[in-house]
């Protein structure tokens, strides 16, 4: 194998097919992922690439009808939950020959309208929308343009993928496991919804019937009890507060995510009460934080890395076959007990 050349230019496909010993055919080949090109020439491509620093030139493909670039618009960077979709996400993409750019929604339509305008704009081959807020007939605009993918929300269309959590069995299994416990009055912290078409199909809101649901199923429905506020940390920490004002105070309180159980559990400290002593607490995501040992969080695992996985691989689908049916990937949820959870003492 020749040594790598001394550059002070960039490197070309020239110059990788050279160091390899292959055509630029070859090397063309491998890097859009192409068809013919066998095992032991993508490694000695990729072995070549990566020695010589290679970037494709996004200009110069986007001329060629690709720029090998994927959009990823998150509702904040906040959540640590996001970061699991997305290293999955990426780890796909990447072996794909494709670069992940990323740009925050911020929760709010106007934003997500601007970001996924700019991924339109700059010619991304295909978009992966985390839980975006934007109306379906936004949604819908967006996958006329550019090949898309919904993650961890509900609704269907014809127009794109979509990969979702199963979350009225999710907040059926934490219900069940509290109840299961001697729990009977069982709260939920909500992220409040208002918008028709976000309470039929964001995950919070399918999330928060879920949990009314199971209470029925257990016949709890008098102990049904909800504080609506935001999947934040504060939100967990100001619905705990109202939820612990309550003249019956509940023994257990799911919150709708991790996140909110974060500010939970520092709102039942606040109070000098104790968990799981004095109240359960149980999260939804089982993110990185919830299976510290100083905070060992029962929670609800919707497998991040698996919806990350499955958008990523849709959204090249959609790329190779823009023809072909829109899927929609459920996922089937599990219940991680730790700590926070116990049986209720008598």
């Amino acid at each position: 194998m020749p040594k790598p050349p001394a550059r002070t230019g960039r490197v070309t496909i020239v110059d990788v097919a050279r160091h390899a010993e292959v055509s630029t055919t070859a090397v063309s080949k491998v890097v859009r992922n192409a068809y013919g090109a066998s095992p032991e020439m993508q490694a000695k491509v990729r072995k070549a690439i990566a020695e010589l620093g290679y970037r494709p030139h996004a200009a110069a493909r986007g001329m060629r009808g690709q720029t090998y670039s994927i959009g990823v618009m998150l509702p904040n960077i906040r959540n640590p939950f996001f970061a699991n979709i997305i290293d999955a996400a990426t780890e796909v993409l990447e072996d794909a020959g494709y670069q992940v750019l990323m740009g925050p929604g911020c929760n709010g339509e106007a934003e997500e309208a601007r970001v996924t305008e700019t991924m339109i704009d700059h010619s991304m081959d295909g978009v992966i929308l985390i839980a975006p807020v934007s109306s379906r007939q936004h949604l819908e605009h967006v996958a006329r343009s550019v090949p898309t993918v919904i993650v961890g929300r509900h609704g269907r269309s014809s127009s794109y993928d979509s990969v979702a959590d199963d979350d009225l069995a999710g907040a059926a299994l934490v219900v069940n496991h509290l109840a299961d416990l001697g729990h009977r009055r069982i709260a939920h912290i909500e992220h409040l919804e208002t918008d028709p078409e976000h309470i039929a199909e964001m995950p919070n809101a399918v999330r928060a019937d879920g949990y009314r649901q199971a209470m029925r199923a257990r016949r709890l429905d008098e102990h049904i009890d909800i504080a609506s506020t935001t999947y934040t940390q504060d939100g967990g920490h100001l619905g705990a507060q109202q939820l612990l004002a309550r003249l019956h105070r509940p023994t257990a309180i799911f919150a709708g995510a991790d996140i909110v159980a974060m500010g939970t559990l520092e709102a039942i400290a606040e109070a000098g009460l104790t968990v799981p002593g004095d109240i359960a607490v149980a999260g939804y995501d089982n993110t990185m934080f919830a299976a510290f040992a100083s905070v060992s969080l029962t929670t609800v695992d919707q497998s991040g890395r698996q919806m990350g996985g499955n958008a990523a691989r849709l959204v090249l689908d959609r790329i190779a076959q823009p023809r072909r049916p829109a899927s929609h990937i459920k996922l089937a949820p599990t219940l991680v007990a730790r700590r926070t959870t116990a049986v209720l003492p008598d």
